[in-house]
């Protein structure tokens, strides 16, 4: 037996008889009469408990302790993670109103109810965004020398140096689009930016609607001179319709913005080809239903009734804001050379292991030597996994690398290797998921020129998505052929790597490898495995295990021994699995769960959840890495990898979960979740009706957890 595998007389047996009967030992345990583990009370709304985790993204740009700058990137990440939201899940509830679905949700919401308060909620939250910028950001940024100014309190001199940048860089790009009965209402794309502009050729001419989009390819935010002054884009425009609308009067002009479902739905099983099927879905998705239009505050009645009638939405999706909209496109600013108003720069330091330093470093030998963990972005991307499929690539003992794809950079160094290592005669296989949302494109592209270069690519499996992030490396050694894996929580892709946390796992352990082997063989082939030596595999094993791994801690608590459960993870959304929780909650487990975003658990019910405690953390690097906790008397488990516990994740994706069994490894883990629950900075505590309070340092001194896991690489005693 390996000495990751789930002990046998822990009722975890190779024997599927016994096995089931761990599964139902947990689910038998008698509940008290009042208490209905089914019953909606106890599951918060997805969608809601969404909103709530934005509202802690908007709070950093309301956070007067953040540096200036560090607001505005809230301000844009904010807008971003709204249009996602818009697009994904008030899409799918909009999908669901159009099929007539009337049915409630497990937690009593019909798609019609949801929708509603949603709207609700996004609205209150988009007026905060507006009033924390013109408040407080706009104002700060002009005492700072970063003035954004309305084009009409420029002085006559800085108008003309506009105007002269507008007839030659912005009036080429510019296709007015009229409607009228010669012309129909133009297509309005997602996310663009445009102006509403209504014109007449005498003053007995009805007034005529036209388009114009604000071209994304020019900055948003136009500088004069040499001055850190700037003046929005749609201002610029506004002021110059008079070249583009000669001889016309402009009786006014005012922006508005459009946001589209992303959820075109495809059946893979009739489809003939998968990449025709998703050529497809992108075609569509262009073209999909609106499910939001954002308008500037003083539109007129008409030209808000004519968007209205022509873009089909309903006056609930309508949302007046003050200009400017689409905060997205203030991001550049964060990138001004102004020490002062932002975080220290963060480098990525070398791996103590992996040293960068050392050109003789044989990093086969390493991994060979003890297993290696890599925190990402503390330490570099570049110098350890980047490295680790560059040396592969070269060396000349290596046979094969397999590789799963799910993002990657635009330039990816990744797929540059995996090339290299193709012209160097090796045996190269990837996986490269084309229904990873928003993404399907450049997957696309990276699959086509892999191909060309002779390399075995999937293009996904057959009713499911591949979420893995693993790689594997095989490689003839003196005493035989060798697998050496990764596996990690995060994508291979650089530019994320420097500002998502992730973890990763190399190891040459063999029983790891050779369930590699078998995945990836499930990847390219039809094999499908149920049963694993050392890794939880979703579809297959992982459901399974982590259900047993839950009851185990339950079943310890039953029996008066130490029994904890410590799970850091994006989401915790399954119903099965916050069941789970529930049941050892109330047999005595003390339960830490620190998910960043939804969690659709109700902490600190009574008899229910008293022993369980919900954190998220929002700060500086978005925290992606899942690691898992089992105490089990004493002689804890530990795991690290792709899934969240979402139905999604354990159902309908190919996700793959590590055991972490070096001693050294698992202090690391452990490191990193106590600093999390001892962050009184960044830390937001859920309270039992879903909503969450942010942690206070009072009289303490401030613990950031970004900020001491940083000064942790560095060896920098706070």
């Amino acid at each position: 037996m390996s000495e990751h595998e789930l002990p046998a007389d822990d009722g975890y047996s190779e024997n599927r008889q016994n096995r089931d009967e761990s599964e139902n030992r947990g689910k038998n345990e008698q509940l008290p009469k009042d208490i209905d583990l089914s019953d909606s009370e106890y599951y918060l709304n997805r969608e809601l408990s969404q909103l709530e985790f934005q509202k802690r993204v908007l709070h950093e740009a309301l956070d007067e302790r953040n540096p200036l700058l560090e607001r505005v990137k809230f301000l844009a990440i904010f807008t971003t993670n709204m249009d996602e939201f818009f697009r994904k899940r008030v899409g799918g509830l909009k999908q669901q109103m159009a099929a007539n679905v009337t049915e409630t949700t497990p937690v009593g919401r019909t798609p019609v109810e949801q929708w509603e308060e949603v709207l609700g909620i996004a609205r209150e939250m988009f007026t905060t965004q507006s009033a924390v910028y013109a408040d407080e950001i706009h104002d700060a940024l002009a005492d700072e020398g970063i003035d954004i100014v309305p084009h009409d309190d420029l002085a006559p001199g800085e108008r003309q140096e506009l105007r002269e940048y507008f007839q030659s860089s912005v009036l080429p790009t510019l296709t007015p689009l009229t409607f009228d009965p010669a012309h129909p209402f133009p297509f309005i794309s997602n996310l663009s930016l445009s102006l509403a502009v209504l014109t007449r050729e005498s003053n007995d001419d009805e007034p005529v609607f036209s388009r114009v989009k604000i071209p994304g390819n020019r900055p948003r935010l136009v500088q004069i001179g040499t001055d850190t002054t700037l003046v929005p884009l749609e201002e610029v425009v506004a002021a110059n319709l008079d070249l583009l609308f000669p001889n016309t009067e402009i009786i006014h002009h005012s922006t508005f913005r459009v946001t589209r479902n992303a959820e075109v739905a495809k059946n893979e099983e009739v489809a003939e080809d998968l990449i025709d099927m998703i050529e497809s879905v992108l075609r569509e998705r262009r073209f999909a239903t609106v499910v939001r239009l954002e308008i500037e505050a003083d539109m007129p009645d008409r030209v808000r009734e004519l968007l209205v009638e022509q873009l089909g939405v309903d006056e609930r999706e309508v949302f007046e804001r003050p200009t400017p909209l689409g905060f997205d496109d203030f991001m550049p600013l964060v990138e001004l050379d102004e020490p002062g108003l932002k975080l220290d720069t963060w480098t990525p330091q070398p791996h103590p292991r992996l040293s960068p330093t050392d050109d003789e470093l044989d990093i086969f030998e390493e991994i060979r030597s003890d297993d290696v963990l890599v925190h990402l972005p503390y330490h570099s991307f570049d110098e350890t996994v980047q490295k680790f499929l560059e040396q592969a690539a070269t060396d000349p003992n290596v046979l094969a690398i397999k590789l799963s794809l799910y993002r990657t950079a635009s330039d990816s160094k990744v797929v540059q290797s995996l090339i290299e290592a193709a012209r160097n005669g090796k045996q190269v296989a990837v996986m490269v998921e084309l229904k990873a949302r928003f993404d399907e494109q450049n997957n696309l592209d990276w699959g086509k020129r892999l191909e060309e270069e002779g390399i075995h690519v999937a293009y996904g499996t057959l009713g499911y998505k591949t979420h893995s992030k693993t790689a594997l490396v095989v490689r003839e050694e003196a005493d035989g052929v060798r697998l050496y894996s990764h596996i990690a929580t995060g994508n291979y892709h650089s530019e994320t790597a420097k500002t998502y946390t992730d973890l990763g796992l190399f190891t040459a352990d063999r029983e790891i490898g050779q369930d590699l082997t078998d995945l990836f063989n499930f990847f390219t082939g039809h094999t499908h495995h149920e049963d694993y030596r050392s890794l939880l595999i979703a579809p297959g094993n992982m459901r399974e295990q982590f259900t047993w791994l839950i009851r185990n801690e339950a079943e310890l608590a039953r029996e008066g021994k130490d029994a904890r459960i410590i799970v850091k993870m994006n989401a915790l959304e399954d119903p099965k699995m916050v069941e789970e929780l529930y049941r050892a909650g109330m047999a005595g487990v003390d339960i830490d769960l620190i998910v960043r975003d939804i969690c659709r658990l109700r902490p600190g019910v009574k008899a229910v959840s008293e022993t369980v405690n919900v954190y998220s953390i929002v700060g500086r690097f978005l925290e992606h890495s899942r690691i898992y906790y089992f105490g089990n008397d004493g002689d804890p488990r530990y795991f690290i990898g792709s899934a969240d516990w979402m139905t999604r994740n354990l159902d309908d994706r190919v996700e793959t979960i590590a055991p972490v069994t070096d001693p050294d490894l698992r202090s690391e883990l452990q490191t990193i979740l106590d600093v999390m629950r001892n962050d009184n900075r960044k830390c937001w505590e859920m309270n039992s009706d879903g909503t969450y309070r942010q942690r206070q340092p009072g009289d303490e001194r401030s613990r950031d957890t970004h900020r001491t896991l940083i000064k942790r690489v560095q060896h920098v005693d706070e």
